[in-house]
């Protein structure tokens, strides 16, 4: 189905596993990966058989890479992650302008292009998350990601034989994450402190809930955002919504521990007590059913090796 394949970010989390099913699933396809490896690892690449362009997307020569040579998808994933950085020229700079270069480079092209917003485009508003909700980005990264929004649509109605697709990833966790550290999902920070002997820390009273989403689900998704049939911008997550108590039960299930969690007192006033997917228009134009609970998600996730 395809023959050219391009996937920013690739050596990150989401970007390494997506990278990697693409290679299982098409194996006659040509890969390109780029990356920067700021918040990338070779490590997670092992066994990668494609093309590596060292590079940052926002400058990068596309014409030099690319010129003279077809492209039939882009999956565009890189992206400053960190969600601390502060540094607004750096979040909206850099974010931005990856997304406007690979739009200018490859309009006209007949090149399918799918990339990766974010939840956090919905603000610190508590409860079912829907597309068509305006945005209230609280930091610039989600800010940033908002820009990608608006880029997209703008571009979509300039370009109405190609198709570009925004994913709005949710709380997603699973193997190829560790590189992160402190940017790392709950399920491995709480897993590392349990495997330590130590009483996982969270915000009393431990019922706050997120729309957490295993790796799995998030490639599937994104790969069926590739066929679709119009340019859109969608939910990525698994519409069920947990707590935090459910996951250190269920870390103490598969770590065959006992360790109760301890509470510390939450210092953020506007933390959000609740995030919901709703997949409505997710299921409908992508035809994407999560396949994983929170329960298989982790079980997965420990079988990997992954979760230390």
């Amino acid at each position: 189905m395809y023959k050219h394949v391009v996937i920013t970010g690739g050596a990150g989390f989401v970007g390494s596993n997506l990278t990697l099913e693409m290679a299982k699933r098409y194996p006659e396809a040509q890969l390109t990966v780029i990356d920067d490896f700021r918040s990338g690892d070779f490590k997670n690449l092992e066994g990668y058989k494609g093309d590596i362009i060292a590079a940052d997307v926002s400058s990068i020569n596309l014409k030099h890479y690319f010129g003279g040579k077809k492209v039939d998808l882009v999956f565009h994933l890189a992206s400053i992650t960190d969600t601390t950085d502060h540094n607004q020229f750096r979040q909206v700079h850099d974010n931005v302008e990856s997304w406007r270069n690979l739009l200018d480079y490859f309009a006209g092209r007949k090149t399918r292009l799918v990339y990766a917003s974010s939840a956090a485009t919905y603000g610190i508003a508590a409860g079912i998350n829907r597309i068509e909700q305006t945005p209230k980005p609280a930091n610039v990264y989600a800010f940033s990601k908002v820009q990608l929004d608006n880029l997209a649509r703008a571009w979509a109605e300039e370009n109405k034989t190609q198709t570009v697709v925004g994913l709005k990833y949710f709380n997603v966790y699973g193997p190829r994450e560790s590189h992160k550290g402190a940017a790392a999902s709950m399920m491995i920070q709480l897993a590392r402190q349990m495997r330590r002997g130590e009483h996982p820390r969270i915000f009393k009273d431990g019922e706050q809930k997120r729309d957490f989403v295993y790796v799995k689900d998030i490639v599937t998704c994104t790969i069926l955002a590739a066929r679709a049939r119009a340019s859109g911008v969608y939910n990525a997550g698994s519409g069920v919504p947990r707590t935090f108590n459910d996951i250190i039960a269920n870390l103490n299930r598969v770590l065959k521990t006992d360790l109760p969690p301890f509470y510390i007192d939450n210092p953020h006033v506007h933390y959000q007590p609740h995030t919901e997917a709703d997949l409505t228009a997710t299921t409908a134009a992508l035809r994407y059913k999560p396949k994983y609970t929170l329960e298989t998600g982790i079980d997965d996730y420990f079988a990997s090796g992954f979760l230390e």
